[in-house]
């Protein structure tokens, strides 16, 4: 981008499709994920490589299972090829039923 970096709108993307897969593949197949929220910081200027991590508790899990509608903040790390962390996030994501 302008400022040498990795665009912050891409480091964004690279959260939502890490924590919307995660969710994706923990909901059951009567439910759907919905992005409702994205907040990031930009802490610092992003270089090289981007490594993306993102989890969901043993609890987390079981509502997904249990509850027919609900929502959770998926945590995201993404660091940087320095290792160091260019951006916080919170994602959060909910479950409905699909529609019929």
């Amino acid at each position: 981008n302008h400022i040498k970096g990795v665009h912050a709108v891409a480091s964004l993307l690279l959260a939502e499709s890490a924590t919307g897969f995660l969710l994706g593949l923990n909901v059951p197949d009567d439910k759907v994920p919905v992005i409702k929220t994205a907040h990031a910081e930009y802490t610092r200027r992003a270089k090289g490589d981007m490594k993306v991590e993102a989890y969901l508790t043993a609890e987390q899990r079981e509502r997904m299972l249990t509850e027919e509608k609900g929502e959770t903040s998926v945590p995201v790390t993404i660091h940087d090829s320095e290792g160091q962390q260019p951006i916080e996030i919170e994602m959060i994501w909910a479950w409905t039923p699909k529609r019929r």
